[in-house]
């Protein structure tokens, strides 16, 4: 037993998916989620037109008091101020540089996102967003950023790395990047999805050696997670799934169909990863990176728990101590 699963980056899952912007898809992976030992997550959009990003923001407005099952805790934007050239499996025509328009607009709502700092105003936003949004997480991710613009980005206030290893510069010994300037900064935390298709195991024990309780786990899972293998759709564009590999047509990895007991079961298989540290990483470790009383089985702290049994399969999940999932 530990205390509820945290996931910062959802897309979507039972065929659901968050741009589809209508109170059903909300409830749909509120539902379907704690099944997978996640009792809170972020709604996490994509880089699409202004109109659908909105829509989604609106939607998750209306629905977050009144949703059941696994909490939501708000929206990370996941774009659209990211580099079109590390766009990844998002739609590159919708980038956008970086403006502060929708954290105006819902306030609170929005507590986390992904951003390419090295665009065009990105630093001026990270900057801006540091003095008046404190408590929104910036985090770097699907960015072309160096070694030195990374390092400068966490001194303007960038405090997260988004997947790491995955839409950023690979890690070479003459250019580290993203990755080795977080490896560098005890004070910068990042998530990456191990689910053996995004991250070697290799990379895996690599993050865990160097970041320790500042990795998180996370699934970037999107609508086609808890479900069949066939096609789907991720942000307008056909998604092909197989197994546990979701790629769009052209090959490019699209998101995952993990799920976050899985994520902590191939920690602790493939890595020196302990389970009290692969707990620590979707449980109390994002909760400080959100400042929420979750993540731990003690006074004070929401009642948010999960049973499972030493294969990770869960039990039982409980939501602010109320029994939303029981394994028949």
């Amino acid at each position: 037993m530990s205390a509820g699963f945290i996931d910062l980056h959802i897309h979507g899952s039972g065929g659901a998916d968050v741009m589809d912007a209508t109170p059903e898809a909300l409830a749909t992976i509120a539902r379907v989620l704690p099944a997978t030992g996640t009792t809170s997550f972020l709604s996490t959009t994509m880089t699409m037109s202004t109109e659908a990003i909105e829509a989604a923001l609106e939607n998750v407005k209306v629905c977050q008091p009144i949703l059941e099952g696994a909490q939501l805790l708000g929206v990370h934007l996941e774009g659209p101020f990211i580099s079109a050239s590390k766009h990844g499996a998002q739609d590159a025509r919708y980038v956008q540089r970086a403006h502060t328009m929708w954290l105006e607009r819902y306030g609170g709502l929005i507590r986390m996102i992904t951003l390419a700092p090295e665009c065009e105003g990105g630093m001026v936003f990270v900057k801006r967003c540091a003095k008046d949004y404190p408590e929104v997480v910036l985090s770097i991710g699907h960015s072309e950023a160096d070694y030195e613009s990374s390092f400068e980005s966490f001194e303007a206030g960038i405090s997260h790395v988004t997947h790491l290893f995955n839409a950023m510069p690979a890690y070479h010994h003459r250019a580290p990047g993203i990755v080795g300037a977080c490896f560098d900064r005890e004070d910068v935390s990042c998530d990456i999805i191990a689910d053996g298709v995004h991250t070697h195991p290799h990379h895996l024990r690599l993050a865990h050696k160097m970041k320790g309780k500042g990795l998180i786990l996370i699934t970037d899972a999107m609508r086609a997670g808890c479900m069949r293998s066939g096609s789907y759709d991720l942000g307008g564009r056909r998604v092909e799934v197989s197994g546990n590999k979701a790629v769009l047509e052209d090959g490019t990895l699209a998101g995952s169909v993990l799920k976050m007991n899985e994520a902590v079961r191939h920690m602790i298989t493939h890595t020196d990863m302990q389970l009290d540290e692969a707990i620590y990483a979707v449980t109390e470790a994002p909760a400080q990176k959100l400042g929420l009383p979750k993540g731990r089985l003690a006074e004070g702290y929401d009642a948010d728990l999960v049973i499972f049994d030493e294969d990770l399969q869960i039990l039982a999940t409980i939501v602010a101590g109320k029994i939303i999932y029981q394994k028949e």
